[in-house]
């Protein structure tokens, strides 16, 4: 086959939504970095997508047979992964009381990021094998345990968000694989329990208060509820058409919080209004779809399901932080794919995308 011939099996649809996303997010970035001048995120997210984009092409000729047949490499990369999660707690600088990064020169590297496509990978791989067996229940908490050690490391950075993240695609996974209604009932119930002893014993105080928050933003609205307080009042002052790139007060005068990263999207509503917004809302439709629809017509159970694991990733996360800036859910830290500012997630998501493209254009 030649090369032009291979790049027409490409799905340009769904290429053409990720750049459009991140083409919005840059222009969103540069408005929020216009009223302190500093022009550095910026900056780094251009180069960011570029060399995500050059990694989503390069891992589009990556043969993904080459995972699907070697569970020892899929292995290896898991444990480089938990390894890493791991020394977060002794080699990562505490920002705002997360450890989540390791500081590399100018560059903040998150293991979590590479955590979430591997995990996909290995999900896929382990019920791919075993797709007639999962009436044993030995399966289900073997898989488990596999999203249990990462999730356990993410939580006590704490990252709260991640962990519920990892949970969600674990159990979509469970469910296309063909979980049995009364197990899938049993993990609901001990997902329940899990929360409630979580809620005793370990999540922090600002965990707390921001999940009381959501339920009465108005208990403290100077604290933990100013965040959804100044998200709402961004999105409702956007109007039909925005107040114009550059001119949002919530988002410029600073009363906006992370503007660049979990909110974003309201800083997007507010200067680009309704129009901004449901531009937005059809292209994360139509990647979102684009992706399902791979699942829906790949061949094997691996290619299956490891494009619906990277569905309900990106569903997932969409879905959180727009609740949050609408006041939906509470805030946990969850960026908007492709979107917000964010060089680990942007590049791992479109190697993602590269891998899936692979397996489309190779029939898989």
């Amino acid at each position: 086959m030649s090369f032009f011939s291979y790049l027409k099996r490409f799905d340009w649809i769904l290429i053409s939504a990720v750049i459009l996303l991140a083409g919005i997010g840059l222009v969103s970035l540069y408005s929020s970095s216009l009223a302190k001048g500093d022009f550095s995120n910026f900056n780094k997210q251009i180069v960011f997508l570029i060399i995500g984009i050059s990694l989503m092409f390069l891992f589009s000729f990556f043969d993904y047979r080459i995972l699907k047949n070697n569970p020892y490499l899929i292995l290896f990369l898991y444990s480089l992964c938990c390894f890493a999660l791991l020394g977060l707690f002794f080699f990562a600088p505490e920002i705002r009381g997360v450890k989540s990064w390791y500081k590399v020169g100018g560059l903040s590297i998150d293991p979590i990021e590479f955590t979430k496509i591997v995990l996909i990978i290995l999900l896929a791989k382990y019920f791919s094998a075993r797709h007639i067996e999962m009436y044993k229940i030995k399966h289900i908490l073997v898989s488990g345990l596999y999203v249990l050690i990462p999730c356990v490391l993410i939580f006590f950075q704490p990252d709260l968000g991640s962990t519920l993240i990892l949970g969600f695609i674990w159990l979509t996974i469970l469910i296309i694989s063909g979980i049995k209604i009364r197990h899938f009932l049993i993990l609901c119930l001990c997902g329940v329990l899990i929360f409630s002893l979580g809620w005793s014993f370990l999540m922090k105080d600002y965990q707390k208060q921001r999940i009381l928050s959501f339920v009465a933003p108005t208990v403290d609205p100077l604290g933990a509820g100013w965040s959804q307080t100044q998200s709402k009042i961004a999105i409702g002052s956007g109007g039909i058409f925005g107040k114009g790139i550059g001119q949002g007060s919530q988002t410029q005068y600073g009363f906006l919080p992370e503007p660049q990263t979990d909110f974003i999207f309201a800083a997007i509503a507010e200067e680009t209004g309704f129009i901004g917004v449901s531009a937005l809302l059809i292209l994360f439709l139509i990647l979102v779809w684009r992706v399902i629809k791979k699942a829906l017509v790949c061949s094997t159970n691996f290619s299956r399901l490891f494009a619906t694991g990277l569905a309900a990733l990106f569903f997932c996360q969409i879905f959180i932080n727009i609740g949050m800036n609408l006041g939906l859910l509470p805030i946990i830290g969850i960026s908007l794919p492709f979107v917000s500012y964010g060089g680990g997630g942007l590049i791992l998501n479109l190697i993602a995308l590269g891998l899936l493209q692979n397996i489309h254009s190779s029939r898989g």
